[in-house]
């Protein structure tokens, strides 16, 4: 490594030489070459690319200089950008740091004075280098006006003062000649008036010449900062030009890769979250945004249990039980036996009815300005935002939803346990399982309009029936009922709460989610967690999960509680993980879960817990747990050929929008904006999107006209007040004690009846 043997810098001095540069994990430190000038840091991958390519430029006036230990220090501007450098030496290391702080202070110094003097010349946004030359040559060229203009000023200054003192001389004179009083009068009046004119003269002559003097003094001080600024916007647009040429080859790459795993859940370019550590395979993607959370502690530790637990598992059962404590009798099921049960349905083996699709037209190439539409809506409520449909997907968020069931064969396998405890490993895996869709989901759903229904008649394929239907508009709901033939029923009513914020959006959905097992009884009830959507304003946009699920068995007190850890990127855990631990009503662990919400998860039955070292940082003592070799639970089921050109679709996804026979008419099959935006035809799709909701304000201020006319006019009353679902019902869970919407039924008979008279006009 070149070292700059130079002492410090004085203040301006350019500072130049190597330092290591953190890329990833896969990567590490990198050696890269840094130059430090006029207040900015940028670093290059070579001294030759100093002439044309910048990978990075940090602007020290407004970023944070940090010192982790002898060598390593950090630069950061408040998280658009960090880098973590690492010097030779610490001597090295001491030499960039006070470079660094001089150049800074000097930075804050000239932003300071810059801002001060202010700039009243009118300039024009350029893009491009010669727009800085052209606004510097025009500021030059209104100083040198503006001083001929003083200097002809001046020069009639000096005749006014020359020629009033000529009439001043003639006035004088006059005064001598004897004249009449009255006309003795008015040559005095003359006199004082050319004397206050002259005053006044000098006064505004001596002012021109004070402006003068000061913009000759501050034009230099002007020409720096247009200069600093100059070279400050070329840096950052050929920096955003590498960048955008960088993501363009990363994005061709990763759809040409024929290495990567088929369920392409680990993408290093595809988006920021599927990094693993500080960064992704791309070394210099430190530019990009990253939502920065702290690196949590692990609130437990798993180890391998001692081996002759593996020898008793298959022949000594009764002392199996007794080591976990656990009350049934059917212990028999081992780790093998959970993991791949023997009388789990094999849906692939069932010949559906209906050949389903497997395809849907490619997504158009539309370019749209996200930002210039969503700059406008920071704070407000997503559901309230009017959005074009560029920015949705093809389905409605009741198809979303639907899509809970990719995996409804593990409720399958958990409805044949018959163990409570082996029960809640499937329920969890379950939950975790329904994010597995979203990672490459970044599109928006329709929202589905009040009374829209949509049903998923899987009965020959998967065993099951489901139906959702949006009960209430403001807010947005929609309650969902499955009912399978395989021994279990899930129920749900989720409202999404949703706030822009600028750089991410943050989705939460509100409701519980229940699933009764009609053999044992046991009636399961969990929370969603919280979804971001990253680089919303500039970069690639990314999802990520995180928050905390509580799995609970109302009936024996079991519980799965599953942390989803935020992606981080400090963090040296692999992204998007989730972890579990499966206890009984007392508080024992009988299970500890763990794996990513993308890929798959795996458990490993528990044979002892202990309580470890403390954690340093919080003082809190880890659980460690001894476990049997963990085994697979859920797998994420590939992407279909192509899901790249077709908004991610799984191949339920796929099917959902499909056209089928004997609907209802308020099916999100049958919304004319959805079906165009498939087809392609997203300008029809917009001016019909704009149609339905226009028609959605008028049936409800109609609705609330009626509703005034019906009711006691000091009473406040809204749409939902007198608005009734169609097939469900608000009425007290009797398990978590909540107001909810439940199935009332009458669907299906109604399907099979072909009567949908009593369904509204909503299209």
């Amino acid at each position: 490594m070149s070292e700059p043997k130079a002492p410090a810098p004085a203040p301006g001095d350019t500072y130049k030489g190597w330092l290591f540069k953190w890329t990833n994990y896969i990567k590490g430190y990198q050696r890269r070459w840094f130059v430090l000038s006029n207040g900015l840091l940028s670093y290059y991958r070579t001294q030759a690319e100093m002439g044309h390519t910048c990978r990075g430029t940090i602007n020290l006036a407004t970023a944070n200089i940090a010192v982790e230990d002898s060598c390593n220090f950090v630069i950061s501007n408040g998280g658009a950008q960090t880098y973590h450098l690492k010097a030779s030496s610490e001597v090295e290391r001491q030499r960039w740091i006070t470079a660094l702080e001089l150049a800074k202070a000097k930075a804050v110094r000239m932003q300071a004075e810059s801002d001060d003097s202010g700039d009243d010349c009118p300039t024009s946004p350029t893009a491009s280098g010669q727009g800085g030359t052209s606004r510097n040559s025009e500021v030059q060229s209104t100083l040198r006006t503006l001083g001929s203009k003083v200097e002809d000023l001046s020069t009639c200054n000096d005749l006014i003062a020359k020629h009033g003192s000529a009439l001043q001389r003639s006035l004088s004179e006059l005064e001598g000649v004897k004249l009449g009083g009255e006309t003795g009068d008015k040559i005095r009046q003359v006199t004082e008036r050319a004397t206050l004119f002259r005053i006044t003269s000098n006064a505004m002559i001596n002012a021109c010449r004070d402006f003068l003097a000061l913009a000759q003094a501050h034009s230099k001080r002007w020409q720096k900062a247009l200069q600093a600024e100059r070279e400050q916007r070329v840096r950052l647009e050929e920096t955003l030009e590498q960048l955008a040429k960088q993501h363009n080859h990363l994005e061709r790459a990763f759809r040409g890769a024929t290495v990567l795993p088929s369920s392409q859940s680990k993408p290093a370019a595809d988006s920021k979250g599927s990094g693993s550590g500080k960064g992704d395979v791309s070394d210099e993607d430190d530019e990009n945004e990253f939502f920065d959370a702290m690196e949590d502690v692990q609130e437990f530790i798993t180890v391998p249990a001692d081996p002759k637990y593996h020898r008793r598992s298959g022949s000594n059962v009764s002392g199996i039980s007794s080591e976990i404590g656990m009350d049934d009798q059917s212990v028999s099921l081992d780790e093998q036996s959970l993991a791949s049960n023997p009388e789990s349905p094999q849906p692939q083996e069932l010949e559906p009815v209906k050949k389903r699709r497997t395809r849907i037209p490619d997504k158009p190439n539309y370019s749209l300005n996200l930002w210039s539409i969503m700059k406008n809506c920071i704070g407000k409520e997503l559901s309230k935002i009017p959005m074009p449909v560029n920015f949705n997907e093809p389905i409605s968020m009741l198809q979303r939803l639907s899509e809970d069931l990719e995996y409804s064969e593990l409720l399958d396998k958990a409805a044949k346990c018959q163990s409570s405890l082996e029960q809640l490993c499937y329920v969890a895996a379950f939950t975790v399982s329904s994010y597995s869709t979203t990672v490459h989901r970044t599109g928006k759903p329709f929202n589905p309009l009040l009374g829209e229904t949509f049903e998923l008649d899987r009965i020959q394929e998967s065993g099951y029936r489901s139906l959702c239907e949006q009960v209430s508009h403001h807010p947005p709901a929609a309650a969902h009922h499955v009912i399978s033939e395989r021994g279990w029923t899930l129920r749900q009513e989720i409202a999404l709460a949703s706030k822009f914020r600028g750089k991410y959006l943050s989705i939460m959905p509100l409701g519980t989610i229940h699933c009764i097992f009609e053999k044992s009884n046991n009636h399961y009830t969990w929370k969603k967690v919280t979804t971001t959507v990253h680089n919303i304003i500039v970069g690639k946009l990314w999802i990520d999960q995180s928050g905390e699920i509580d799995v609970v068995n109302h009936k024996t007190g079991d519980r799965c509680h599953l942390k989803f850890a935020p992606y981080s990127y400090f963090s040296r855990d692999v992204a998007r993980k989730v972890t579990g631990v499966v206890t009984d009503k007392e508080g024992k662990a009988h299970y500890v879960l763990s794996g990513t919400w993308d890929e798959k998860m795996e458990f490993s039955r528990v044979m002892q817990s202990s309580r470890g070292g403390e954690n340093g940082t919080e003082g809190r003592q880890k659980t460690v747990y001894q476990t049997l070799k963990a085994r697979e639970l859920w797998r994420k089921n590939p992407l279909p050929e192509g899901a790249e050109t077709m908004y991610y679709f799984s191949s339920l996804a796929l099917t959902l929008n499909e056209s089928e026979d004997g609907v209802a008419p308020t099916d999100s099959r049958l919304r004319p904006d959805q079906r165009l935006m498939e087809q392609g035809r997203w300008e029809e799709a917009n001016a019909e999107k704009q149609r339905l909701e226009e028609k959605q304000r008028s049936v409800r201020r109609e609705r609330e006209r009626e509703a005034a006319r019906t009711t006691n006019p000091t009473e406040e009353g809204t749409h939902q007040d007198n608005y009734k679902p169609l097939w469900f019902e608000r009425c007290d869970d009797p398990v978590s004690g909540e107001a909810t919407f439940t199935y009332s039924g009458g669907y299906w008979e109604a399907k099979d009846q072909c009567s949908w008279e009593q369904c509204p006009d909503i299209f």
